[in-house]
């Protein structure tokens, strides 16, 4: 589903521990570190795919987590060039997304990557401190993370990052 100007709608998931840590994960395969991420199925809220993504991407189920805010419009990134299938139509040039910070109730012991249904997403997962993630994330992506975490530091009194 992409819409009218060439974006696919999905959901960005950042999950918070009681430390105030967040959750990210490595891509299978791959050094790239990210936070949990998917597209919105036809049909689908946005809160109906963040619990669908949550559950393939960590195994975690919706009672293992508390929505405690989401972003009110939708943030955008640009594919790179090289990621950009022209032969394909309608062409995605990139993501809009609607985030949603998570607070973790169960044990941290409930993540699983491993997904029964389907390929893994990630292969690997830490706890970091909330501004991290704008140093390691791909460059594409950062812009975005960058407005994400800015939008819900105030939720959880994370001063400004210089």
């Amino acid at each position: 589903m992409i819409d009218s100007d060439g974006y696919r709608p999905n959901v960005g998931i950042i999950i918070v521990n009681d430390e105030g840590k967040l959750f990210w994960a490595r891509r299978i395969g791959q050094d790239a570190w990210q936070f949990p991420q998917g597209g919105i199925a036809y049909a689908e809220s946005p809160e109906q795919a963040v619990f669908r993504e949550l559950n393939e991407e960590t195994g975690l189920q919706p009672k293992d987590v508390k929505i405690i805010a989401q972003t009110e419009g939708w943030l955008r990134y640009d594919l790179p060039e090289h990621l950009i299938r022209r032969y394909k139509r309608p062409v995605c040039i990139g993501q809009k997304q609607k985030w949603f910070m998570l607070r973790l109730l169960a044990n941290e012991s409930s993540i699983s990557l491993k997904n029964e249904n389907q390929r893994p997403e990630f292969d690997l997962w830490k706890w970091v401190d909330y501004w991290e993630p704008l140093s390691e994330v791909i460059a594409f992506k950062r812009d975005v993370y960058r407005e994400a975490l800015e939008y819900f530091a105030p939720v959880l009194n994370i001063p400004e990052k210089k």
